[in-house]
């Protein structure tokens, strides 16, 4: 069958025991062994095992795994009872050295050693009785017997002593039992056709389920507490509690069992044939062993002892670990982790946790060689496996480092992946998939502490190898990498982008950058990145060495330089600080890239703002130059140029640092003429700047602008003055422009709160009509109208807070005020020394100083609106 649990060894065969013997029953007790024979015979032998070799491995119980082990027995004596009729049954009291013999339904007491009846004590008209296994009244010295009287349908408890036998209790019953077992208070009897459990305390019965009146022997049997095993209908061995319910599933048996017994984790029965094993852990036959003409099988103690007529055998149970390790050799991984579970109650704990867990670590790896990566995953983590008995697996994933050695004796028989998967390709990329799977889940975990680097190096290599995009997380995350079997690995598998990150976790910034530039330099193929480029300039911003930045500067502008500039203008501001990274040391590296330098110095200036003459003026000069350089260009692209003369504008305006004569004089001569007026605005010469845009540029919305842009925060004389100077500059005589004279009209009517009336309305040409001036005409007197409305409310407001004050004062003045060297002051409690004081709202008076520092203090504010001082 699907395991060998037991060994059938013969004990006692006829060589042995008496010619002619007839073997009715028997019991053992430790060594000593009795037979009951069919004349009236008791025989006293003793049992004895041999080892003709030593045990080797870990037993699981209490009995070796010995391949020539043998049992036999030595007579000790022999009684004849002195009635020619048959044993029934014997039970052995091994704590009073009795030994009670149930013979022509009577039960003799006799002791245990000499076999000699002890006088006075026996017990009449029992049909069958059985010893209560857990008695309960607690006396060592006694044993409960339970009994199925001959004369009456009844169940008699007696203690029997060394020398004494006492009724206890007596139980009528529904009908006369033929089989019983005890448990405590209660009894599990078989009755004619069914079988029924009763508490013999209280009387309570209860009905189990009934079995085939045609079998030959109802088999009831306590297995453990409160729980009993019966022969069932239909060839069933049912498990039955005293409430009447089954908590195991039923063992399917012969339908002509004739014995049973237990011996953890299972049950055997006997039929004519054979002795049948199954699991009471899964109800499962595992062995059948031949045994014909057999009519005993009883456990006793453990040991499971078998005999015929003339024969006594016993069935050596093979030790737990073997029969587990069987059926993991077999692959039978479920059968194995069931058998070792219900091995734990036998088991001490910490003996059971190291063999519980070795299993589950050989079922796993059973499990893994099946590709059933599910189930090995969930053995491995509740086994708490070494990881790197895995990952040895795996040829070369371990670090060179690594002083790992397999566990002895191993865990599985396979030298390495190939040999597990016979070089099947796609079997060895699924392992390796599910090693990926299975290191990446445990990495942070307590399965890899202690071997994070054989973890994490184990998952970079499979990750390399496999070109998985969790290359990278790995490498930008806390690893424990091993560094040198690393990059080995990734220069081979050509994973360069990756080696530069290894780098640079292992604080090698200098090599991962010499790494990431050979590849954009196309001297290293690795398209992991495409934006490497970016990224180095990325690296550089950020990194804190300052020689490994100046060292790929060059590299980085001359790749681009509007990019390359970014790890100038992106670099914190603590850092920039550094002497290394000032801004002139920045500046004078710069002077060779045109563009970069615009865009560092716009950084400086515009971004930064920072308030120095050298850096405005620079960028304005390059402004400059830039413009110049590409109008000499005469490209028909003008967008480029139009954008950079709309910089050096807006920095013309905005800026007041700039050297405003060195500009003037780098634009002489050139036509940059609206950039020459800001300038002249810059130095307040706001008539030739004007004029400039007026008769040179033409552009009198230009101008305009300019008059809005200085006039900004300054006071109204100012903004008069300026624009009265574009209208001059419109009307400046001879004014033959119609355009002007257009102008001239627009700016009058647009603002006209910018102008003075009374005096524009004398410099105007007479020919103007009072409609076309109507605008600037009305805007005008609405304004002067406003002036003078927001002024006389002024006044008025003036008027009425001094009339307040007035009526305040003259208030104050109506009330005198006693003054005497018994008034004290209302702040400092001190009295008068002068008449003079301060009298608050409130009415309370001060002193001068008081109410001085009352003021400065504003603590009492509040009460300081209005005050007098009086004399």
């Amino acid at each position: 069958m699907s395991v060998q649990a037991f060994r059938l060894l013969c004990a006692s065969g006829r060589q042995h025991l008496p010619t002619g013997i007839q073997i009715e029953c028997l019991e053992c007790s430790g060594h000593d062994l009795y037979l009951g024979t069919s004349d009236g015979f008791i025989y006293h032998l003793l049992l004895v095992e041999e080892h003709n070799s030593d045990p080797t491995g870990l037993s699981l119980t209490h009995q070796g795994d010995c391949p020539n082990t043998t049992f036999s027995t030595t007579p000790q004596r022999q009684k004849q009872l002195g009635l020619k009729k048959a044993v029934r049954e014997l039970r052995a009291a091994s704590a009073m050295s009795r030994l009670l013999v149930l013979c022509d339904n009577t039960i003799f007491l006799l002791s245990s050693e000499s076999l000699e009846p002890v006088p006075g004590a026996k017990i009449r008209g029992a049909l069958s009785f059985t010893l209560n296994e857990n008695p309960v009244n607690g006396d060592p010295f006694s044993v409960e017997v339970c009994l199925i009287s001959s004369k009456r349908r009844t169940v008699q408890i007696f203690s029997v002593g060394q020398e004494k036998v006492q009724l206890l209790k007596e139980v009528a019953t529904p009908e006369q039992p033929c089989a019983l077992a005890a448990d405590g208070h209660y009894l599990c009897l078989a009755l004619s056709n069914h079988y029924i459990t009763m508490n013999y305390n209280t009387g309570h019965c209860q009905d189990l389920f009934p079995y085939p009146s045609e079998q030959k022997t109802p088999i009831v049997k306590r297995i453990s507490r409160q729980e009993f095993l019966l022969a069932g209908p239909g060839g069933l061995g049912m498990f039955a509690t005293v409430a009447g319910i089954s908590q195991r599933a039923p063992v399917r048996w012969s339908e002509n069992v004739i014995g049973a017994a237990v011996s953890f984790p299972y049950v055997l029965a006997l039929d004519e044939e054979f002795i049948m094993v199954h699991s009471m852990l899964d109800q499962q036959q595992k062995q059948t062993l031949a045994f014909k003409e057999g009519i005993i099988l009883q456990d006793f103690e453990g040991r499971v002892i078998a005999a015929t007529g003339n024969g006594v055998y016993v069935l050596l149970p093979l030790p737990l670990e073997k029969q587990i390790q069987d059926l993991l050799s077999s692959q039978r991984v479920e059968e194995a982790l069931i058998l070792a579970k219900g091995a734990r109650q036998n088991i001490p704990k910490e003996k059971f946790q190291v063999m519980y867990r070795r299993i589950l670590q050989q079922a796993g790896f059973i499990q893994f060689a099946q590709l059933q990566f599910l189930e090995a995953k969930e053995l491995f983590r509740t086994s708490h496996l070494d990881i790197r008995e895995l990952i040895s697996l795996y040829p070369l994933l371990l670090p060179s480092s690594s002083s790992f050695i397999r566990m002895h004796p191993p865990l599985h028989e396979y030298a390495d992946l190939n040999q597990l998967t016979r070089g099947d390709q796609e079997k060895v990329t699924k392992c390796k998939n599910f090693l990926m799977s299975y290191l990446s889940e445990i990495r942070s975990t307590e399965v890899a502490n202690g071997h994070q680097e054989d973890v994490d190096t184990a998952l970079l290599k499979l990750y390399a190898e496999s070109d998985h995009e969790s290359l990278l997380d790995l490498l930008v995350s806390d690893n424990a990498c091993d560094l040198v079997d690393s990059v080995s690995w990734l220069e081979r598998h050509k994973k360069y982008f990756a080696l530069g990150l290894l780098y640079h976790y292992n604080k090698q910034d200098a090599a991962a950058l010499e790494v990431w530039v050979r590849i954009a330099n196309g001297d290293l193929e690795d398209n992991t990145r495409p934006d490497l480029y970016e990224y180095v300039v990325d690296f550089l911003t950020f990194c804190r060495d300052p020689q490994l930045v100046w060292q790929y500067a060059d590299w980085v502008l001359q790749k681009s330089e509007q990019v390359g500039v970014q790890i100038f203008t992106k670099r914190s501001s603590d850092v920039q600080l550094h002497n290394s990274f000032n801004p002139d040391k920045i500046i004078d590296h710069l002077s060779k890239y045109h563009k970069a330098l615009i865009m560092y110095l716009e950084h400086l200036v515009l971004g930064k703002r920072i308030q120095k003459e050298k850096y405005h003026t620079h960028l304005a000069v390059l402004y400059v130059e830039e413009v110049l350089h590409l109008k000499s260009m005469n490209t028909s692209e003008q967008t480029e140029e139009t954008g950079l003369r709309t910089r050096l504008q807006n920095l013309l305006r905005q800026s007041n640092l700039y050297r405003v004569l060195l500009l003037i004089d780098k634009i002489k001569g050139t036509d940059l003429h609206l950039e020459r007026a800001l300038l002249h605005g810059k130095l307040e010469e706001h008539d030739q700047a004007l004029n400039i845009l007026v008769h040179v540029v033409k552009d009198c919305s230009a101008a305009e602008s300019y008059c809005v842009w200085n006039s900004q925060g300054r006071d109204t004389p100012y903004r008069q003055r300026l624009f009265q100077l574009l209208l001059s500059s419109y009307l400046s005589p001879p004014c033959t422009d119609n355009a002007l004279l257009v102008a001239a009209v627009d700016l009058l009517n647009n603002h006209p709160t910018e102008f003075d009336a009374a005096n524009i309305l004398h410099v105007l040409p007479e020919n103007w009509s009072v409609q076309l001036m109507a605008p600037f005409l009305a805007g005008a007197m609405r304004e002067h109208i406003h002036a003078l409305r927001m002024t006389q409310l002024a006044v008025g407001l003036a008027k009425a807070e001094n009339f307040i004050y007035k009526q305040q004062k003259l208030s104050m003045k109506g009330k005198p005020v006693v003054l005497s060297d018994k008034k004290l002051c209302h702040v400092c409690r001190n009295p008068f020394q002068e008449p003079v004081f301060v009298r608050l709202l409130s009415g309370h008076i001060v002193h001068t100083h008081c109410a001085t520092n009352m003021h400065v203090n504003s603590s009492l504010s509040d009460n300081l609106p209005n005050t007098s001082k009086r004399t």
